[in-house]
């Protein structure tokens, strides 16, 4: 294979991202083209690397960048399986939001620089999926973290995006911190910091603390990954644009820290205790974010939630052992992922709020956003998990491996021993697991049905104008952005074809798992298909949370109906900031469905609130007590020295009056002081 090409993949959206900052001001007509041309010719690039590169091959090249006194820099590409499905993935994912951007910020000012960030992102996460050498990845992961700030704050004249831009840079940082010392123990234990070095020292025992290096990383990917219990910053990041949060969760930067436990798995597999630690991890945030998406009213916040808890399963798969059902879970979730955010773009574009109670409201909402609608619930039963779409296969292969990994029989696939994983890391993943699949069907269809088909939203008489949304519930967190679109004018061709685009694979991604010279052959050649005892077990898990939702909400329809609120004037257009006017009712089966958890789970069990008692708060109080400090002692101190300074001066300068006589006797009443000294 010639080299040059997966080098230009990462490559063409960086140049693609100067080129666009270079001019995209001064001549806005080039910055779209700028935008999407890279980045779609590296997602072509991919494409031909991976079908060049074909199944069960590995290529590694490497050359040094600079020499460290201890183990060597190198900038060096590691391809197989894994690397070439992840990157056809991210091409696909980048190309089509770049497209749909065009339509959703075409009257952006900042358009340009929002481009040109999409661009280095998609460019930062092409270098961690190519990149062979620790360092090199190291850097495209804080590259996406520093993109991902300004992207999130893309919105910046509001204190939302201002805030959630500022809690995700901290937060991932916090978990970057101890990963950066990981990389840095692996790479002097392996004595090499080339990923296959790495993973050969592993094999051959050579590391001597892979408990602590196991930790070390687990923090930074809990952090990019949004595990518990660095997962708050990925629900208030719904403040900024939603093109850019269907990049950040389906793949790319949440997606890295599966990707990089997955590429060093072998690593993990010599610590039980690490793997334990991150069964509980996984199971932690699948359980809990479940239960908060089931009680969101913002839209995006209830798919931020989804994601959180999707990754909680591809870390369940990796804490089972098995790195291919993991990866194919990722593969299939971003592509229903993506689909689920363009898709809720052109939904709150039609529907001028972000509110899934104030859309339930808008009579003949489904009928306005058809694409949307049918795409919409594509992505949700693929991601509730049923036949025939993707979302079924995937999960049912991690089902499998936490099913295998619990009778002690890890499917490992010849990445490490089965003996391995403890059998407690499946337990633990398997139950939580099933129970998440319950509650994902669960909030899906509560999602769907209320947004869709709550009784306020019946068909609009012909001629009648759709009166505009009343706002959001009063007691729930929601992550507005500014929203300019006429909700009148119907969405353009670039914001409805990429959701046709993406359910494709979205449908019909889950058979490549069926058959062992397809996807397996591809990765590490193990079995993906889903065992008869968790295919059964896990369908009838998800066909009960639909029907319960579905229950709960026909009951809280039926005594709701007489207390909904009279529809607003019409043509008024809803404030998307702030506090409501006025409290919405409507039929809502989370309520019934969580009981007295709703309240708690709406404010995701305060763990925000716990953090800002246990953290924010002492820091800010230290840094009050550093600015007193600083300002009233350090200055005055300072201002006291130059003061005395100030005053000596003065008092010698009384000393100078420029009459020579006195300065001729003060000389003499010395001399005679002196010789008085001296002579006593």
């Amino acid at each position: 294979m010639n080299l040059a090409l997966p080098a230009l993949v990462p490559a063409l959206p960086a140049l693609g991202a100067a080129a666009t900052l270079a001019v995209g001001r001064r001549s806005p007509g080039l910055a779209r083209p700028l935008a999407i041309v890279p980045v779609a010719v590296s997602a072509v690039l991919a494409l031909v690397v991976a079908i060049q590169l074909g199944t069960g091959q590995v290529q590694d090249a490497a050359t040094r960048l600079t020499p460290t006194g201890g183990p060597e820099i190198s900038l060096a590409i590691h391809l197989d399986g894994y690397s070439s499905l992840i990157s056809v993935l991210v091409g696909l994912v980048a190309t089509c939001v770049q497209v749909y951007s065009t339509a959703y910020l075409k009257d952006d000012p900042r358009y340009p620089s929002y481009a040109a960030l999409v661009s280095l992102f998609t460019a930062a996460m092409f270098l961690v999926v190519y990149s062979g050498d620790l360092i090199v990845l190291l850097v495209g992961w804080e590259v996406m973290g520093i993109c991902s700030y300004f992207l999130i704050g893309h919105h910046w004249e509001t204190e939302d995006a201002r805030s959630a831009s500022l809690k995700a840079f901290l937060v991932t940082k916090l978990g970057d911190v101890p990963f950066l010392f990981g990389i840095f123990l692996l790479g002097a234990d392996a004595g090499s910091f080339r990923i296959e070095d790495v993973l050969r020292a592993a094999g051959d025992g050579r590391l001597g603390h892979p408990t602590l290096i196991a930790l070390l990383l687990l923090a930074g990917v809990a952090g990019k990954s949004a595990q518990f219990p660095l997962h708050t910053w990925l629900p208030d990041a719904m403040a900024g644009p939603t093109p850019v949060s269907a990049l950040i969760h389906a793949a790319t930067m949440v997606a890295a820290g599966i990707y990089l436990v997955a590429r060093l798995l072998p690593v993990f597999l010599l610590s039980g205790a690490a793997l334990v630690v991150l069964a509980v991890m996984a199971a932690v945030t699948m359980i809990g974010s479940a239960l908060c998406a089931l009680a969101q009213d913002d839209l995006k916040r209830v798919l931020a939630y989804s994601t959180v808890g999707q990754l909680g399963y591809m870390a369940g798969a990796l804490a089972s052992g098995d790195r291919e059902a993991s990866v194919f879970h990722l593969v299939s979730h971003g592509a229903f992922k993506a689909l689920l955010f363009l898709a809720a773009g052109v939904v709150i574009h039609a529907a001028h709020t972000n509110s899934i109670s104030a859309m339930s409201g808008i009579p003949g909402l489904r009928k306005r956003v058809p694409d949307a609608y049918w795409t919409t619930a594509i992505a949700l039963i693929a991601l509730i998990g049923l036949p025939p779409f993707s979302g079924f296969f995937s999960k049912e292969a991690v089902l499998t491996a936490a099913e295998h990994a619990a009778n002690g029989d890890a499917l490992t696939n010849g990445v490490g021993p089965a003996s391995a994983v403890p059998q407690a890391a499946g337990w633990i993943v398997l139950i939580s697991a099933g129970l998440t699949a319950l509650l994902t069907a669960a909030y899906a269809a509560r999602l769907f049905l209320v947004a869709f088909h709550s009784p306020a939203g019946a068909a609009v008489p012909a001629g009648a104008k759709a009166p505009a949304p009343a706002g959001h519930e009063s007691d729930a967190p929601y992550s507005p952005e500014p929203d300019e679109a006429d909700p009148a004018v119907a969405e353009p061709p670039a914001m409805r074809w990429p959701l046709w685009v993406l359910a494709v694979p979205t449908m019909g991604f889950g058979i490549a798992g069926l058959r062992s010279d397809w996807l397996p052959a591809l990765l590490d050649g193990g079995s993906l298909k889903p065992s008869a005892v968790t295919a059964v077990t896990g369908t009838g898990l998800a066909v009960v949370g639909v029907l319960l939702a579905y229950g709960a909400w026909r009951s809280a329809t039926a005594r709701t109906t007489e207390g909904l609120p009279a529809a607003a004037e019409p043509g008024r257009v809803p404030e998307q900031a702030g506090a409501p006017a006025a409290e919405v009712i409507v039929a809502d089966p989370g309520r019934a469905l969580l009981g007295p958890l709703f309240g708690p789970a709406r404010h995701g069990f305060g763990v925000d609130r716990l953090y800002s008692a246990l953290f924010v708060r002492p820091v800010e109080a230290a840094a009050r007590l550093v600015r007193f400090l600083d300002r009233e002692v350090v200055e005055t101190y300072v201002r006291g020295s130059g003061a005395g300074v100030d005053l000596l001066g003065r008092i010698v300068r009384l000393a100078q009056t420029g009459n020579a006589q006195t300065y001729l006797s003060a000389l003499l009443a010395g001399v005679v002081l002196l010789v008085v000294l001296v002579a006593v």
